[in-house]
């Protein structure tokens, strides 16, 4: 076990819980550590975000990441249950593969899918995974982290098919044009003659917490039933984001 780490999560812990900014020495006190412990865990804590100086010098207290943090948990939760008759209804309407995903570093992971009742379908399965820059749910998703997230894109990325964006650059062009129409297209990038539409979906912080996207074969996915399956993915995933208790009228602006 790592006791460092241990005693850093209980000082936050302890951070946390209180009413009111707490004090080095009580702090120390109530965990059984030093003083210097304490102060040294503090600094650190302030260093990555978790931890502010208290309005009482020589306090501390929590900011709002650890709510942030929580709120996305909580909405991961909650929007596979929600996300189901959006996804429903768009399966009826498009009679195409229906998918809700998350973001996980670089791959988008499908945490819930209606299989379309077409002979000639999109192959992926519940909790696989797929390269975020390469599907459309993955493009969507990463069109609205913040720029801090899209700094640390490698400068080369992988390339499945020939239509793979290979280049960072390529990316935030794409990411530009999808934050711009409000839905993303994969147009073969990651299975051969498989593409999809999606789009973002929102939680009540206006913070992306997943995508809804639908999938076929790129022959069925022509510039006319784009443009019409787009509106369709869109109206579902504004519907669920309107769920999850998202009220802005438009897309809001993207984090730092």
């Amino acid at each position: 076990m790592d006791t460092t780490l241990l005693k850093g999560l209980n000082v936050l812990e302890a951070v946390a819980r209180s009413r009111a900014p707490r004090g080095v020495s009580e702090l120390a006190r109530e965990l059984e550590l030093t003083k210097s412990n304490v102060h040294r865990t503090l600094q650190t804590l302030i260093a990555a975000g978790y931890v502010r100086p208290g309005s009482v010098a020589g306090t501390y207290e929590c900011t709002l990441k650890l709510f942030e943090m929580a709120s996305g948990v909580v909405a991961r939760i909650d929007v596979r249950q929600l996300a189901d008759p959006f996804m429903q209804h768009l399966a009826r309407l498009t009679k195409e593969t229906i998918h809700l995903s998350i973001l996980e570093g670089m791959d988008v992971i499908y945490l819930n899918k209606i299989e379309s009742p077409q002979p000639v379908r999109a192959y992926s399965t519940i909790g696989g995974r797929a390269p975020a820059h390469c599907v459309a749910s993955g493009k969507a998703l990463l069109a609205w982290q913040g720029e801090a997230v899209l700094r640390e894109l490698p400068a080369r990325l992988s390339s499945p098919t020939q239509r793979s964006i290979a280049s960072r650059d390529a990316l935030l062009e794409e990411l530009g044009r999808v934050r711009r129409q409000g839905f993303a297209v994969n147009r073969g990038e990651w299975r051969e003659g498989v593409g999809g539409v999606a789009a973002i979906v929102f939680d009540m912080h206006g913070m992306p917490v997943a995508a809804i996207g639908m999938s076929g074969p790129v022959e069925r996915l022509r510039p006319a039933s784009v443009r019409k399956y787009s509106q369709l993915v869109m109206e579902a995933a504004l519907g669920l984001s309107r769920s999850l208790g998202y009220s802005q009228p438009g897309y809001p602006p993207l984090a730092a």
